[in-house]
């Protein structure tokens, strides 16, 4: 009788151990994950080093036209001036400089040489083309 008293003292013991382990082991996966810590916001960019990642952006490819064209930032916005030749240089210029990260807006006034500027036409003015 004492072996049967024995063998079901181990028994209850073993079932108290597995419960309790896969109990523990349970609350592990149901416990939420611990936060991943924050990472603090960028600090934001000046307009200086905006106005450089326009422009390495926008110079990028080995034929543009760099020495024409020249870039300012003010308040997050691009002023891109000077004269291009080809009217898909200006576009594409513009279109570039819209995608560097923390650019606001885009102001192009690019223009083919033997035009005027966009910033010397006063808004409303009609131009006439002979």
């Amino acid at each position: 009788m004492s072996r049967l008293i024995t063998l079901l003292f181990g028994a209850a013991i073993g079932a108290a151990a597995v419960y309790y382990l896969t109990r523990r082991a349970g609350e592990s996966e149901d416990a939420p994950a611990p936060a991943a810590p924050r990472t603090p916001d960028p600090e934001p960019v000046d307009d200086i080093t905006l106005a450089h990642k326009v422009e390495t952006e926008i110079f990028r490819a080995a034929d543009a036209p760099k020495g024409d064209v020249s870039v300012d930032v003010q308040a997050g916005v691009a002023h891109l001036r000077g004269t291009v030749e080809d009217r898909a240089w200006i576009d594409r210029l513009a279109d570039d400089a819209k995608k560097v990260d923390g650019i606001k807006g885009v102001e192009n006034l690019l223009h083919a040489p033997g035009t005027p500027s966009p910033a010397a036409a006063p808004q409303g003015t009609v131009t006439n083309h002979s």
